[in-house]
């Protein structure tokens, strides 16, 4: 692996450099810079050569986070800072983790191991991988469903886990869930929220109202105007019609990895 290391101290810069040896003796450190103008320039003449980015935000010329506004960097990014308050922005210019100094080794390897899991499953013909599907599959990684909802009845509270949840679906401004056994149930969070805690391998958005689990579709049939027809494997009074432009994405989600 080639490792680009962006820090303008000295001795942070010799400690990730050792803890990088440690971790493997076979990592090349192709480049070291210490500011901005050094890395952009670097990046534009070589910058394909790099498999790995390190980078401390606080550098001699300005920030690390004006590097991204020069050159585009398609590789996965660490970035290693004394100062956690810059988390939210190194996240919107495509850093995989971010490291808080003193650096200790055990935070290292685990970035490393999370490289690592994610070169070994993405496809095997793809020499270069870029950052957005990199970053896509750290996310799924990283990223905790919800295996429960709460839910009231009345002036009870009770527990409905996700795997019993056949569909939601919105009103208005109001969003229910129908369960496997066909229980109803409102629910306190829109669409958009529930597919940000939904795990994307058993529910699907199908359209601007419903969000369904696979384990609760009976048959997928050919409607008008190249749409999908979902029916469930339970009575359900509404038409679930898959809107044009999410068809494709439904044919590749139905048919899995």
């Amino acid at each position: 692996m080639k490792v680009v290391i962006v820090e303008d101290e000295k001795p942070a810069l010799e400690k990730l450099e050792m803890m990088l040896k440690e971790y493997d003796p076979e990592i090349d450190v192709v480049a070291r810079f210490g500011s901005v103008i050094q890395t952009v320039n670097w990046i534009k003449n070589a910058g394909e050569d790099a498999d790995l980015f390190f980078m401390d935000i606080l550098l001699t010329d300005g920030q690390s986070f004006d590097i991204f506004e020069q050159v585009e960097i398609n590789k996965p990014v660490i970035f290693i800072t004394a100062y956690n308050e810059y988390a939210i922005k190194a996240f919107k210019v495509n850093s995989i983790d971010y490291l808080l100094k003193p650096l200790n080794y055990e935070d290292l390897y685990k970035s490393m191991e999370k490289i690592k899991v994610l070169r070994e499953n993405l496809p095997a013909n793809k020499e270069r991988i870029q950052y957005d599907e990199l970053s896509r599959v750290l996310l799924d990684m990283n990223r905790n469903y919800k295996n429960r909802f709460m839910v009231k009845v009345g002036e009870h509270i009770r527990s409905v886990k996700t795997e019993n949840i056949s569909l939601f679906y919105a009103e208005g401004r109001t969003v229910f869930l129908i369960t496997s056994k066909q229980h109803k149930y409102i629910v306190d969070y829109t669409l958009e929220e529930l597919m940000n805690n939904l795990d994307p391998d058993m529910f699907f958005r199908v359209n601007r109202s419903f969000i369904v689990n696979i384990n609760a579709i009976q048959d997928v049939v050919v409607y008008s105007n190249s749409r999908l027809l979902i029916e469930l494997n339970q009575p359900f009074d509404t038409e679930i019609i898959v809107s044009r432009e999410r068809v494709a994405q439904l044919k590749t989600w139905f048919e899995g990895a």
